[in-house]
């Protein structure tokens, strides 16, 4: 077990590089199984989530091969065997939820441990269920296990019954290998949706609706390998940002996709942040002050992402006035606000979604836990902003969506440490 060590009121200085997504990366390793040939991907990022999918993939066997550093030749050939699953791996991992489409498309039968990951609310599988179902899919379950079955799986208009994800990416990935069309209703659309998209099109799947809330999906008997560099991570981005503007610092963020962020770099502005655009960079520099603004609710993409609820939270801490967080898709995202209270912010749970927050309120070193992935980074952000010394347990929740965030954090003046406990 290991914690980090932070010295805090130092700002934030310098360049800082945004890593491959994470939110794409999974998906995008589960749908290499679609195909038996070799398919290489560029920009992995090397963080537990993705090292833990290429190795559950591994433990079928999968062939994989690192180019270079960031990037992956995997193949899925004739030996790969799904009853060889490294199940642990997948009782400790959200994302193992992604092999659910491809798995059914490529070998019609198989069975899964159901998937474990951040404690941050109910998640749950109904969803998945249901539209795999809808293609031809019989689920059972068995000893702790869910057993699909398929012999033939039919295209059909699909309606989901929430914005899901993940539902969504699953859907798709089984409809590519669908006899005739599937269309897709109230589709998710965030960015790394729209990448594998990209992915599975470059593949040979007949795609259409990227970015809309209506996806059609034609069927075909075959994919390829294929070639793709994962795109920038947005909530690395975001993440960062909010770590600049809440130390006053000056800080460069480089290999972002801004488009992708509008309204997170809106609201950014409306609290007060001194944030520039340029082309694939943010800069951010030092802010007199920081207003409240009225609401931050999460909603589904263009909306603000609920994986930078938290962040956002660090600087309401800041902001004079009171602001309102609202997480409209989890019910367990606000167990960081203890934590931010036992270091002097003056925030308010009001329910399991909404929290209140009134500042600016100083913040002072303490020990603390990190309770989910956002969270850890959210307390990380805390502790380089207050002052004294902190200390932050739990953290291999962060070292699952953010890589070396310490030493990259280092290079821009922090003064934080990663110790054994």
């Amino acid at each position: 077990m290991q914690k980090f060590i932070i010295n805090g009121g130092k700002s934030l200085n310098g360049q800082i590089d945004v890593m491959g997504s994470k939110n794409a990366a999974t998906p995008i390793l589960s749908a290499c199984l679609l195909t038996k040939e070799e398919c290489i991907i560029d920009n992995i990022p090397l963080i537990n989530d993705v090292l833990k999918m290429i190795e559950l993939l591994e433990s079928m066997g999968v062939e994989t091969e690192w180019i270079e550093k960031r990037k992956l030749r995997i193949k899925a050939g004739d030996n790969v065997d799904p009853e060889k699953m490294n199940f642990d791996i997948v009782g400790h991992m959200r994302s193992s939820i992604l092999l659910l489409g491809s798995m059914l498309a490529r070998f019609g039968k198989f069975k899964i441990q159901q998937p474990g990951g951040c404690i941050i609310g109910a998640r749950p599988v109904g969803v998945h269920f249901e539209a795999l179902e809808a293609l031809g899919a019989k689920i059972t379950s068995e000893n702790g296990f869910y057993c699909f079955e398929s012999d033939k799986l039919i295209g059909k208009k699909i309606i989901l019954k929430e914005f899901s994800v993940t539902a969504t990416e699953n859907l798709m990935m089984a409809a590519t290998l669908a006899q005739g069309t599937t269309t897709i209703k109230i589709a998710a659309i965030e960015p790394h949706v729209q990448d594998l998209a990209r992915f599975l099109n470059k593949m040979g799947a007949r795609i259409k609706g990227m970015g809309v809330h209506t996806i059609e999906i034609q069927g075909v008997k075959k994919l390829h390998g294929a070639e793709h560099k994962i795109i920038p991570d947005p909530i690395e981005a975001g993440t960062f940002a909010i770590a600049a503007a809440a130390t006053k610092g000056t800080v460069e963020i480089n290999n972002v996709n801004p488009h992708e962020l509008d309204l997170v770099i809106e609201k950014l502005r409306e609290i007060g942040t001194n944030i520039e655009v340029k082309n694939n960079k943010l800069l951010i520099k030092p802010s007199s002050k920081f207003n409240a603004i009225k609401k931050i609710e999460t909603r589904t993409y263009p909306g603000i992402p609920t994986d930078l609820q938290a962040p956002f939270a660090i600087l309401a801490t800041q902001a004079e006035g009171t602001t309102l967080i609202h997480d409209t898709m989890y019910e367990g995202r606000l167990a960081y606000i203890n934590e931010l209270n036992k270091m002097g912010a003056n925030a308010i749970i009001c329910d399991p979604h909404r929290a209140l927050i009134t500042g600016p309120t100083p913040l002072y070193g303490q020990d603390i836990t990190s309770f989910d992935l956002r969270a850890g980074a959210t307390l990380i952000i805390a502790a380089l902003l207050a002052e004294g010394k902190s200390t932050i347990d739990k953290i291999e929740q962060v070292d699952r969506g953010y890589e070396n965030i310490e030493e990259r954090l280092q290079k821009l003046g922090a003064d934080i440490q990663r110790v054994e406990k």
